[in-house]
């Protein structure tokens, strides 16, 4: 895929030789050092529309530093933990959204993988063994269980979600959630489980949602996607099944639609068959990567 995918590509060195040494990253923590700007765990928009970066004298006195890395510069990038969001759970915000907008593809990939991050450390407080409190280890990218008697140690998690077109005959199956605008259609999605491939995952999820049999499953791309922290595994599959059973406890609806529905919908034309996600959304990149076959 040639085309810059949101959260995904670029943004800073992240440094993992230095996350480990507890000397080069107290060096890193100084004047120069950067804080990037968080509301919550929303972005802080700066007036020229990028990311919003103060400096360590910014941080709360009772937060944990995460490093998210080096600046092409060499100084290190921050976030914090701040005790006001430890714990909570809050939607994204709508007008993250429209801020999303303003966004670099560098400054795009540096917040995902800050609010991924961030969040993580929020909600992780506890040791999963046994209970006990945990701390933050290696730069942020790791917590520590703090009874001596388990020392298990934790890392950021991500999830795999496979997020599929399904093709039979020159037309694509797409389906829309109840939790989607107006007229939405987008690629079928689900989490992969335990013990399952890729493959697996696809071929499951597409019978599970739309009661149909793929066979050839194909890897198109990929995308971080930090609503809490999954990744997003794009692919394409095959079928000779035009019957369609939906399962309406995960979509309102399901259909085919043809190669110049896709395309005029990829227009963002208003009177399309559908309204086709948003560029920022690796199923848009799915489409329009369907049309360009």
């Amino acid at each position: 895929m040639d085309t810059t995918i949101a959260f995904a590509g670029g943004g800073l060195d992240r440094a993992d030789h230095i996350r480990g040494d507890a000397d080069k990253l107290g060096s890193l923590m100084n004047w120069r050092a950067r804080l990037l700007r968080l509301e919550g765990i929303d972005p802080v928009i700066a007036p020229d529309g990028g990311l919003d970066w103060g400096t360590l004298a910014d941080a709360d006195p009772d937060a944990e530093l995460v490093f998210l890395g080096l600046s092409e510069d060499g100084r290190g990038c921050f976030a914090q933990v701040t005790p006001a969001i430890i714990g909570s759970v809050a939607p994204p915000n709508p007008r993250l959204w429209a801020a999303m907008g303003s966004l670099s593809p560098a400054d795009l990939t540096i917040y995902g993988g800050a609010r991924s991050l961030v969040d993580w450390h929020a909600r992780h407080r506890f040791c999963a063994r046994c209970g006990s409190a945990t701390k933050l280890a290696k730069g942020g990218w790791q917590r520590s269980c703090t009874n001596d008697a388990c020392k298990a140690e934790h890392f950021p998690r991500v999830d795999p979600v496979t997020i599929m077109t399904v093709e039979c005959e020159g037309e694509l199956l797409l389906g829309r959630q109840p939790r989607f605008p107006p007229r939405r259609y987008s690629a079928l999605a689900g989490f992969v489980e335990p013990g399952e491939g890729l493959e697996d995952a696809v071929r499951r999820e597409v019978q599970e949602e739309a009661g149909v049999k793929v066979g050839e499953v194909r890897f198109v791309a990929s995308q971080p996607w930090p609503f809490p922290s999954s990744l997003m595994i794009a692919c394409h599959a095959f079928t000779t099944q035009r019957e369609i059973t939906i399962d309406e406890t995960e979509l309102d609806d399901a259909r085919w639609f043809t190669r110049e529905e896709v395309r005029y919908a990829m227009t963002g034309a208003e009177d399309g068959a559908f309204i086709a996600p948003p560029p920022f959304a690796v199923a848009h990149h799915l489409l329009k990567w369907w049309l360009s076959q």
